[in-house]
């Protein structure tokens, strides 16, 4: 009878998440108007903050070692993902390939430094996210999962935002001012998007650690 271990699932969705925020998280969509300033996101705000989310629920029950283990595997993916983003576009197309190499060459081009931007910022924020929040659980205990949470997310988040949005997006052609204004306007509107994604997600950290002990006990 097919069956799927609970924690081999969550992992099955932490590498989706990194998978399609890597191949997908390069378009932006309209997220709101407010005072006339437009606010865009990308796609991936959907997917990072379960990413998070599921870190702290494997801490929460299964300990730091074990979700540093997922960890690394996810580092591992982007950085395959960066080497192949890399190799492939660099192999001549077929003849019937030719109408779309260009495309496809400036989708996954692009894909190569973001990934790269990503496997640094994934690798600081993630750990961080880890340290954060097992130092939390040691000065309160283990109540409070709420607040363990989204403490140890906001700020892993903001070191996720400020690292990838830098890597990713810095212009080399324009000045060091207007760079920082609008890696300014980038990094705290998706921060701020992030730590509301984070507090939506609260109810999801509880459901996930009682539904990963009912597995472990």
């Amino acid at each position: 009878m097919f069956s799927v271990r609970k924690l081999d699932l969550l992992i099955s969705i932490y590498i989706f998440c990194i998978i399609a925020a890597e191949l997908m998280g390069g378009k932006t969509f309209p997220l709101a108007n407010i005072w006339g300033y437009k606010l865009n996101a990308s796609v991936a705000i959907f997917l990072l903050p379960i990413l998070f989310t599921i870190n702290d629920m494997v801490t929460e029950v299964f300990g730091k070692e074990r979700t540093k283990s997922i960890i690394r595997s996810g580092l591992l993916i982007v950085f395959l993902s960066f080497l192949a983003s890399i190799a492939f576009t660099q192999l001549p197309p077929s003849p019937r390939f030719l109408k779309t190499e260009a495309s496809y060459d400036q989708i996954f081009g692009l894909s190569a430094r973001i990934s790269a931007a990503s496997l640094i910022a994934f690798a600081i924020a993630e750990f961080a996210d880890v340290i954060l929040f097992v130092r939390i659980r040691k000065a309160l205990g283990k109540k409070a999962l709420w607040l363990r949470n989204n403490l140890s997310n906001f700020v892993a988040q903001f070191l996720d935002t400020v690292i990838f949005m830098t890597l990713a997006f810095y212009a080399l052609d324009r000045g060091v001012a207007d760079n920082v204004s609008f890696l300014t306007s980038l990094i705290i509107t998706y921060w701020l998007l992030k730590c509301f994604m984070s507090v939506i997600e609260t109810p999801l950290v509880y459901l996930g650690v009682n539904w990963l002990k009912s597995e472990k006990e």
